[in-house]
């Protein structure tokens, strides 16, 4: 894929040879960002891990100090008492069957996170095929299933982000945006990266954290140096 004149211009401030530290490689993502518009800083973690064995997955969440720059929209399936606790802690979306159709029908999906009562999921198991692969589908790893659905809503709200293995044993997680200060986002990455590092399976064997990259969304990849992790 062909890149742009800016990206190429950033990507010259970046010696690919070199493992930065954290907070060298925060001020040049802030140096290389020039969109327009006000960029995401991710994080892309490989681990020494397969998560193909179940005693290897590597899942939970973490609510990041400063949080991730981003209003997040909550689904809540709930009822009765936990419907209106859901509503008064500012859930955009609270109901039950009727949003289990929408999406099923409509393809509906205004919302960036799901969180059920564990008495719903006989309902939102059917969403599984759909949201399953969005990363959406609630799970009480992360704190999605829950009887506690203000304190689930609060934490989302704080900037409460899941970090998850995908296919290829590398973990992508937001971290915050460009114009966050370097200390908040070196606050949100080192958070971040101690949740995974906390979060290593038993079963890991040799270097649990194979490369770590920090990118902002229209910039270059940054390689820190994981022996100071």
């Amino acid at each position: 894929m062909k890149k742009g004149k800016r990206y190429l211009e950033s990507a010259k401030l970046v010696d690919r040879t070199n493992l930065y530290d954290v907070n060298e490689a925060i001020g040049l993502i802030k140096k290389t960002a020039s969109a327009k518009f006000d960029e995401t800083v991710e994080a892309h973690i490989r681990l020494g891990v397969d998560g193909r064995h179940a005693d290897q997955q590597v899942r939970g969440a973490v609510v990041l100090p400063h949080g991730t720059g981003k209003t997040v929209r909550v689904l809540v399936f709930a009822q009765g008492d936990k419907a209106s606790e859901a509503e008064a802690a500012g859930a955009e979306y609270v109901g039950g069957m009727e949003y289990v159709d929408k999406i099923m029908k409509e393809n509906w999906f205004d919302f960036d996170v799901v969180v059920a009562t564990p008495d719903m999921m006989k309902f939102v198991g059917r969403l599984g095929r759909v949201l399953g692969p969005k990363g959406m589908m609630p799970n009480p790893k992360s704190g999605t299933v829950t009887m506690d659905v203000a304190n689930a809503i609060k934490d989302i709200k704080a900037g409460k982000v899941e970090y998850r293995l995908d296919k290829t044993n590398i973990i992508h997680c937001q971290v915050g945006k460009c114009s966050f200060t370097e200390e908040q986002l070196a606050d949100n990455f080192n958070t971040l990266i101690g949740a995974i590092i906390k979060a290593k399976p038993a079963a890991a064997k040799g270097q649990y954290l194979k490369s770590v990259t920090l990118a902002s969304t229209m910039g270059p990849g940054i390689k820190l140096n994981t022996a100071k992790l």
